[in-house]
């Protein structure tokens, strides 16, 4: 099971994804004022490619932009594609 914990300051923050205690996966963001964050970049270990680390993160940032009224500005090629594929994220946006 994929694990995804947010670490938050006030400049940066990260979602940081583990499954079964190893580390799998990063997405880190930068604070653009204080309603938007800019999701810069996205990785995966790649032992846990293709098992849906990245949009597992991507989901958890989705929800905390919705549970605390913020839009996301996805400059990570993986975050845009993403956001393009899923209709039912981009209220965020």
């Amino acid at each position: 099971m994929i694990e995804v914990k947010q670490n938050n300051d006030e400049k940066h923050g990260s979602f940081e994804a583990s499954i079964d205690g190893k580390k799998a996966g990063l997405m880190t963001y930068t604070w653009a004022g204080e309603d938007r964050f800019i999701i810069d970049h996205t990785e995966v270990e790649e032992e846990f490619n293709g098992q849906g680390v990245g949009k597992d993160m991507l989901i958890k940032a989705v929800a905390f932009a919705r549970e605390n009224s913020k839009k996301i500005i996805p400059l990570c090629p993986f975050a845009k594609a993403t956001f393009q594929k899923n209709e039912n994220l981009q209220d965020v946006l």
